[in-house]
Order: C-alpha cells, then sequence, then structure tokens
C-alpha cells in the first residue's frame, strides 16, 4: 500500500494521475511542492518507473533543491537507490544546459563555452557596440537618445525577448519598417559574437537545446525515448520556448504535468505568458486533460486567505474597472487549519503624513512584539517592497539598524556602501598614484559626479583608517605599491585580483576574514562581500584578458576598472551575498522584493508600497515584433493587462503570511496620495497595530520554515580540495573567492578532451574516423575553445608533447575500440546528509564485467614517493566504480589509473576492487563532508609547493 501520508483527497488524485496530460491548480499553501514530491516517488516506488524517465523541471536552483533533497530521502527511507544524475530535475536552464553538454557536436557551441550572466551579457554587447553601430538604421531601434551603457541593456533585453520566442531574425530584416529590419540584424550580429568568442546566455541556453532537438531527429528521439515523464513546477512562469520543449520532448505520449497558480504570474517582463497554464488543457484533445484544483491552505490563517480571497474578488472600484473572465482560473482558497485566535490576523501600521512617524510606529510594533514573549527570533518578520532600492525603504532600514534592529536586504543594492567594499576599493585605488591624481583633478570626463564623489569617499575612509589605527604596515604597503606601480619597468607576476590577495594580509582584512562561518549572517557579511568583489575583479580580468600589469598597460587598464567596469556596476547595483541554506537569517529582519518572496512563507509579514498604482508598460519596436512575427497573436487585452499583474503581485504578497499580515504605508492625501484607492476600500477596514480591539498576546507564531538542502560534492572539487587544505576550501568553496592562479592546466585539458573526442567517435562506431587527420583537427579544435576560454597559451613544443601523447594512446588501443561502452560518465552516491558525484572518464569491457579508466596527462609516479597522492586516485576509484555497478548492472572487474605521459613502461596502474576497501572510503568521505558541513575549517596545508602556489599565502603568512 502506497504511503500517501498526510495527503487530502484531491492531492492523491494528483499523485495518482500519472498518464496523460494533467494541470494541478496550486493555490499559496496547498502543499504543492509535497504533491510533487510524493508524485515522483509514486511513479517510482508503484508504477516502477525507472528515475532516467523522469524530468522535473523548476524555476530555481533553491527549488531544484529541495525536490532533490525530499525526493532522495523519502527512496532511501523505502530503500530505494537511485542515481540522482540519471533524472532530470533541475531549473529549464540546467536541463537544457544538460541536453547541449549531451549532444555537444550536434550544436554550434563549441567544448569550453562560456555561459554569460546578465551583466556579462550586457558588457559583452557593450565591449561590441562598435558592431551594432555600423548597422544602417541603428538608432531607430531606440526610441530616444540614450548612453551606450543604456543601449547595450536595451539590445540585451530585446535579443533575449525576441529569441526566447523562437522568431526567425532573417525574416524581419525583410520588414519595410527599417526599425525591425535594423533590430533583425542586430541579432544576427549578436549571434554572430556568441559563435566566435563561443558564449551563450541564458536565453540561447533554451533556443540552442529547442534548435538542437528540432534539427536533428535522431537527438531528438533519443531523447523522447529516454523522458517518459514531465512535470514542470510554477508554469505560470513559462515562456514559448520553454512550452514548446516541454511538448516536443513529450511527444505523443503527452505525460506532461504542470503545476502552478495562475494568480501568482509575475515575471510577464521577461516573457513568460499567463496563457500557457490558462490554455494548456485546450493543447489536447476534449476531456483528456484531467484538471485538479488544490485549494486547502495549510499554511495561513483564516483571516488572511479570506483577505486575499477578496482582493481577487474586488475588482470594481471607483475609478476603476476590469474583469478577469477567461484570464483567470475562478477559485476560493480555504483554511485547512482551525484558527486558535479570536483578534484580526490582518491589521495595518500607519505612519501620519511624515516619514519619521511611520519610522517610530514600525519600530514601536517591533518591540511589542518582543515584548510579547511570542517572537522568539526577528527572523519571523518579513517586509515586502515593490523594491528594496526605494528612498523610503533604505530609510526605513536605516532607522530600524540605528535602533538595534538588524535588516537583511541582500537586493538593496547597498554593497558599494559596505565599509569593508569601500576600504578594499580604496587601498587598491592608493596603489595606482597616477589614477589617483587624475581623479582628484577630476580630469576623467566619463566619470559621473556621484562616482567622484564615491571614490573620494573611498580614499578618505582609509585614510581616515591609517590614522586612527596607526596601521603603519598597512600603510607601508600600499606606499610600497604606489610607488613600484607609478615607476613600472617590467611585469609584475599579479593583476588586481592578485594585489586585492596581498592586501588581506593586513588589518582590517585580516580580521574580516577570520570571521567563524558559524557565525550569524550579520558577522559575516564583510568576508561574504570581499567574496563578490573578488569575483567581480575576475570577471575583469577575463573580460580584458589582463593577468599581470605591465609598463605599457597598467595606466590603461587601471581607468577601464575604475572609469567603466566599476562604473556600470555601480550604477546598476550589486546584491550582497544570498544563502540558500538560511531561509531567513537568524536575528535579522527580512527586507525583500515581492517577487523575491514568491514561494517563500513567514509567520508576519509587513506589506508596503501601498502607494503602488498599476502601470502599463511599452515597448513600442517589441510589440510591433509581436503582432507581426510571433508565433501566436497576443492573449491578453492590453488594456487590463496592467491590472490583472497589479492584483497578482499583491495577491502573492499578501499570500505570503502565515499567522499575521500587516498592510502598512504612510498614510497621505493628495498628490501622491496613500494608501492608493486600489488599496484604499481593504486597508480602511483594518485594526491598526495599537487599537484595542488587536490582542497581539493571543497568537503563537510559527517558527520560521527549516531549510533542509541536500548540497553536492564532487571528488575533486571538494573532497580533494579539503584534504588538501580546509582553510583553502573555506575561502574558495564555502566563502566563495575565486583564485587568481588557476591549478588546472590547458596541457592535461588538451589532452583529456582530444581523448575523449576519440571516445565518443569510437561509442558511435565509427572508429575508421580515428585518423591521424581527424585525430589533429580534434586536438587543434580543442586547443582553440580551451585558449579561448581560459585567455592562456601554452608553446609549440608542448603542444607537440601534447598531440604526441594523444597519438601514443591510440596506438596502444587499436584494435580495442570495441570494449568501449561509455566515456564521460556521471555518477551520484546519494547519501543521507549530501549527494557524492564524481566523472568516470571510461567504461570498457567485454561481458558482464567492466573496467574503469581515469586519465592523467603525467608520467606515471614513483609507487612509493607519491603513495599518498595514488592512494587518493584510488580511494576516488572505488566510489567509482561502486556507483557504476549501481548504474549498470554490470560488475566493475579492474580499475586503472592510465598516465599518457608514460612513454617507455606500462602506462596505468591498476587496483582490484574490494567490498570492504570500497565502505571504509565512502566511510572517509562521509567524516570529511561531516566536518565541511560543521564549517571545520582549521586544518591547514603541510605542503609548501602548494602554500607556494595559494593567494591566501599572504593571509596565512600570519
Amino acid at each position: 500500500m502506497f504511503d500517501y501520508g498526510n495527503a487530502n483527497k484531491n492531492q492523491i488524485k494528483a499523485i495518482k494521475t500519472v498518464d496523460g496530460p494533467l494541470l494541478i491548480i496550486a493555490g499559496p499553501g496547498t502543499g504543492k511542492t509535497f504533491t510533487l514530491v510524493k508524485r515522483a516517488i509514486y511513479l517510482i516506488v508503484e508504477k516502477g518507473i525507472p528515475p532516467e524517465q523522469i524530468m522535473i523541471a523548476t524555476f530555481t536552483e533553491k527549488a531544484s533543491k529541495e525536490l532533490i533533497t525530499r525526493i532522495t530521502n523519502e527512496l532511501m527511507s523505502k530503500g530505494v537507490e537511485v542515481n540522482i544524475n540519471d533524472m532530470y530535475i533541475g531549473t529549464f536552464h540546467s536541463i537544457c544546459l544538460r541536453l547541449i553538454k549531451e549532444n555537444l557536436e550536434f550544436t554550434r557551441i563549441r567544448k569550453n563555452y562560456r555561459i554569460l550572466d546578465g551583466f556579462e551579457q550586457q558588457y559583452t554587447i557593450f565591449q561590441y557596440i562598435y558592431k551594432f553601430r555600423n548597422i544602417e538604421n541603428y538608432e531607430t531601434i531606440f526610441e530616444r537618445p540614450i548612453g551606450v551603457w543604456n543601449q547595450s541593456q536595451i539590445i540585451a533585453n530585446l535579443v533575449s525577448n525576441i529569441s526566447e520566442e523562437l522568431v526567425n531574425y532573417r525574416d524581419m530584416q525583410l520588414d519595410n519598417d527599417v526599425r525591425i529590419s535594423s533590430l533583425g540584424k542586430l541579432m544576427e550580429v549578436y549571434e554572430d559574437i556568441l559563435t566566435q568568442q563561443n558564449l551563450i546566455d541564458f536565453s540561447t541556453i533554451q533556443t540552442e537545446a529547442y534548435r538542437l532537438l528540432v534539427t536533428n531527429e535522431n537527438v531528438l528521439f533519443k531523447v523522447m525515448d529516454k523522458i517518459k515523464y514531465i512535470m514542470v513546477d510554477e508554469y505560470q512562469d513559462t515562456n514559448y520556448v520553454q512550452e514548446q520543449l516541454v511538448f516536443l520532448i513529450a511527444g505523443d505520449k503527452h505525460n506532461i504535468c504542470v503545476v502552478g497558480d495562475d494568480d501568482q504570474g509575475l515575471y510577464r517582463f521577461r516573457g513568460a505568458t499567463i496563457r500557457n497554464i490558462l490554455q494548456f488543457p485546450n493543447k489536447f484533445d476534449a476531456q483528456i486533460c484531467e484538471q485538479i484544483r488544490l485549494t486547502i491552505n495549510y499554511r495561513s490563517e483564516k483571516d488572511i486567505i479570506e483577505f486575499y480571497n477578496n482582493w481577487m474578488k474586488i475588482t470594481d472600484g471607483r475609478q476603476f474597472n476590469f474583469k478577469w473572465g477567461k484570464y483567470r482560473f475562478q477559485k476560493d482558497i480555504v483554511a485547512g487549519k482551525n484558527s486558535k485566535i479570536d483578534t484580526s490576523a490582518v491589521i495595518k501600521i500607519s505612519g501620519q503624513e511624515v516619514e519619521i512617524d511611520w519610522h517610530e510606529n514600525v519600530l514601536e510594533f517591533i518591540e511589542k512584539l518582543k515584548l510579547s514573549g511570542k517572537l522568539t527570533n526577528l527572523n519571523q518578520i518579513a517586509f515586502l517592497f515593490n523594491s528594496v532600492r526605494n528612498k523610503k525603504v533604505i530609510a526605513l532600514a536605516d532607522y530600524l539598524e540605528l535602533h538595534g534592529i538588524n535588516v537583511y536586504s541582500p537586493r538593496s543594492d547597498m554593497f558599494f556602501m559596505r565599509i569593508e567594499i569601500k576600504l578594499i576599493i580604496g587601498c587598491l585605488m592608493l596603489t595606482f598614484p597616477t589614477y589617483v591624481q587624475k581623479m582628484e583633478k577630476k580630469d576623467y570626463e566619463f566619470l559621473t559626479d556621484d562616482l567622484y564623489n564615491y571614490y573620494e569617499e573611498c580614499i578618505h575612509m582609509v585614510n581616515l583608517y591609517l590614522k586612527k589605527s596607526k596601521n603603519d604596515e598597512l600603510k607601508r604597503w600600499i606606499r610600497e605599491h604606489g610607488e613600484k606601480h607609478y615607476n613600472l619597468y617590467k611585469n609584475t607576476n599579479y593583476a588586481f585580483l592578485g594585489l586585492m590577495y596581498q592586501i588581506f594580509e593586513h588589518s582590517p582584512f585580516r580580521e574580516y576574514l577570520e570571521s567563524d562561518l558559524n557565525t550569524s549572517l550579520i558577522d559575516l557579511r564583510p568576508a561574504r562581500n570581499l567574496a563578490i568583489i573578488s569575483q567581480i575583479i575576475s570577471k575583469y580580468e577575463y573580460l580584458h584578458k589582463i593577468d599581470v600589469f605591465s609598463s605599457k598597460n597598467i595606466d590603461k587598464s587601471v581607468e577601464k576598472f575604475f572609469n567603466m567596469y566599476l562604473k556600470f556596476l555601480f550604477c546598476g547595483g550589486i546584491g550582497e551575498y544570498e544563502d540558500d541554506s538560511e531561509y531567513a537569517p537568524s536575528g535579522c529582519v527580512s527586507f525583500l522584493t515581492i517577487h523575491q518572496s514568491k514561494g517563500m512563507e513567514f509567520p508576519i509579514v509587513v506589506v508596503g508600497s501601498l502607494g503602488g498604482t498599476p502601470r502599463i508598460i511599452n515597448n513600442n519596436i517589441l510589440e510591433d515584433v509581436e503582432r507581426k512575427y510571433y508565433k501566436r497573436s497576443a492573449f491578453e487585452i492590453k488594456e487590463d493587462i496592467k491590472y490583472f499583474d497589479f492584483w497578482r503581485l499583491y495577491y502573492t504578497a499578501f499570500s505570503r503570511a502565515q499567522n499575521l499580515l500587516v498592510l502598512s504605508c504612510i498614510e497621505k492625501k493628495g498628490r501622491g496620495k496613500q494608501p492608493s484607492k486600489y488599496f484604499e476600500s481593504a486597508y480602511r477596514k483594518l485594526h491598526s497595530y495599537n487599537d484595542p480591539e488587536f490582542k497581539m498576546d493571543r497568537f503563537e507564531f510559527e517558527e520560521v520554515k527549516n531549510v533542509n538542502l541536500k548540497n553536492t560534492y564532487s571528488f575533486t572539487s571538494h573532497i580533494a580540495v579539503y584534504e588538501n587544505c580546509a582553510m583553502q576550501y573555506k575561502f574558495f568553496k564555502e566563502l566563495g573567492f575565486i583564485p587568481a592562479r588557476v591549478g588546472a592546466t590547458i596541457f592535461g585539458m588538451l589532452v583529456h578532451q582530444t581523448i575523449e573526442d576519440i571516445h565518443r567517435t569510437a561509442i558511435r562506431k565509427e572508429e575508421k574516423l580515428i585518423t591521424p587527420d581527424n585525430i589533429k583537427l580534434w586536438f587543434d579544435t580543442n586547443y582553440d575553445s580551451i585558449s579561448m576560454s581560459e585567455r592562456a597559451y601554452i608553446g609549440q613544443s608542448q603542444l607537440d608533447v601534447a598531440l604526441k601523447q594523444v597519438i601514443r594512446y591510440v596506438d596502444r588501443q587499436k584494435g580495442n575500440w570495441h570494449r568501449i561502452q561509455d566515456a564521460e560518465v556521471e555518477v551520484g552516491l546519494v547519501k543521507p546528509n549530501y549527494i557524492l558525484q564524481g566523472t568516470v572518464d571510461l567504461v570498457e569491457g567485454e561481458g558482464n564485467t567492466v573496467e574503469i579508466v581515469d586519465f592523467k596527462a603525467e608520467k606515471k609516479p614513483d609507487i612509493f614517493s607519491d603513495f599518498d597522492k595514488i592512494e587518493h586516485y584510488k580511494k576516488q576509484l572505488q566510489v567509482y566504480s561502486h556507483l557504476i555497478e549501481e548504474k549498470t548492472g554490470k560488475m566493475v572487474s579492474k580499475m586503472h589509473i592510465y598516465y599518457t605521459g608514460e612513454e617507455n613502461s606500462v602506462p596505468f596502474i591498476t587496483f582490484p576492487k574490494e567490498k570492504k576497501a570500497i565502505e571504509a572510503t565512502i566511510k572517509a568521505f562521509d567524516d570529511v563532508v561531516e566536518k565541511i558541513q560543521n564549517k571545520d575549517f582549521v586544518q591547514k596545508s603541510q605542503s609548501q609547493i602548494l602554500c607556494n602556489n595559494c593567494d591566501l599565502r599572504f593571509y596565512c603568512k600570519k
């Protein structure tokens, strides 16, 4: 008998309905994730569906991690072992990326491609803006004259939106409207840049996966044959290309289950369309698509549910009037738990006309909550706003912090205002006196007054710190490097990032970095922010191909870094660190955007931004492209869209609250009226927090939801790093610092990837193509993509040696290609508290046994002097062998390390497979992961060679 847990009648029906199309309309707090997890378990356990036949697409990495954790935990409790790598669970982007990786040879993308985030996409467009400006009538694309950086942003938005609608830009190029034809040419130039530079952005990850499937029948059939059951979470937030991918992969089976809530569709600005969920049943023959509504809310008090139910019904107002009609599934959410309080669970906090009155009342409300004894942690309170960058919101956060209430607001774009960031920028800047002299004279015409003032403030802060702290060591270091850079006559062995790591030898940065990782997020904020600045600098050095300073490049590089790169980041804003594993940091109230809060829940929710009004956002050129070239006509009535989006936004906000919902604003009449007319009727009826009718002592506030996410650890990237140096792991893996010195060698990557090409050819039974000419072609292609990706090169003599290693391997393998069964096999071991992952280079063999091989592009080491290193590889192979047996059902007979650099003797070391040794190895890995999860990062490396090549050597010096 299948265990449905505490599932209600409709949830059970959703879990059991596994064949054919299914639409689950899941209101807030109705157990959507619970139902998805149980449905996946039901497919595997009850219906006997192999895990690799299931695909679950989510919208955030956090959501996919939660699904993986909950599914694997329940399967383990039932004694069912799965290789989680076999299941397609992840975001749409990660699933598409996997399809691309598995079939890379059929795409325009080459190995070692680079994925651009939003900023890098815009910055890349900016770098190549001259190519776009050469397009005839280019200026007509923009509705008014704007700067180059803003042009880049608009171009990024346009190409992303249009490509995700699968528009053929060549058709646009023939349009009589010069704006549209120019935009079509612009899209071609953009695609050419991506292809030439081997880049993909977030939108092209999806469009490239779609193109792969529709242009390669064999690949499509292979994917369709593998994936038999599809589930999509948050379907109301999907766009056109995502919908097409789902139906393409599902084929005629139509085993598609989509889950979502049309009332929480918030991402129109990213190309999402509510029509996908509303019209899903119409994609199939009549009565085929099952529809199930989940309407029992287990999250919120009855008052809160009634409040947001009414919000969706009251669409007739004094000066507004719209009807939902076919643009909403009619539903009433009902409470799943009996209320135990006899006071209202929806109230208001007002300020009268002036900001300070609002601040004082909000603070008084929080203090009353604390004094009541009902509040156990400040993290039980979340403030939700349209934007946390608004001046009034920032002023409220500052006021609360001034009065001892810590505020967690990672997306308020206050990153550059943090003391540690001002200090590190000021220190870096002072080591370049030529730049500082010109900056102080205001010789840079492209720097705004805001940025001039900011840089001057950074320098002033460093000087003030040096004066107060009497830190002569840091002062001396700055002076020495300033003199060195001012009179630079030979190359340094560092650029910006290496320079920053040198600063870490000195206070106050040492103290920031010495923080215990078990402390609160507030105390860790300086270390986390310094890690973010390392990522920022690393991107700059990559994008501008800078690895050292020279007399020729130093002045130009410094000016570009401060005047252009940091300027764009400063103006655009950067969010601070957000931890997926911590739902709401202890000891802080959260300030979040409503969009950011989607999918979350808090005991007490304060909704601000009540002066908001529905606004229509026009994009004339995009609307014209939509009308002429999108695959389907517009769905919603344009005049009503602003109302639909406004109502959905605040419905989402109101439904985050578990125990107490608070509406808050500065009450004001006349111009800029608050609350606006759209909230007036609902707001007016509410009791204030200080009304006698409101009984705060009646509440029992929930604890903040505990986030239980399994982290994934790999042998080479985690276990080996920790065992080599726990301190290094803390900085580069836990805090997220980016190393300036990359350990991986181009030589090793080149040999490895060319051998992989050979294996792939053999697996396709095309051994005849493994010829010297083709090997050289694969080798050269790999070197081009690796050197472009790594922005580094090796000499001809090393290239000759690398090619010789590959050819020698091929000569030794001749006649044995038929033994190859698989290559680059990703395997995973699901444990109670983590997932261990690895990649097996080669699986070969005949009959019912296989052998596994790991390649090293070096000479075979001495088994005595390099015993520890070889023993580590042995442990890695032992676990790989166990996972391969689980994956293939075949016994592993031998394990080999193959050294391609070995010329004369036997090129491999072979190990037997022993069950007890494997168990001991897995236990050892368990111990390492436990130390990592306990934040035990005290142990430092005992290898002087490792230390000499580590960026932290300056920090560790003391």
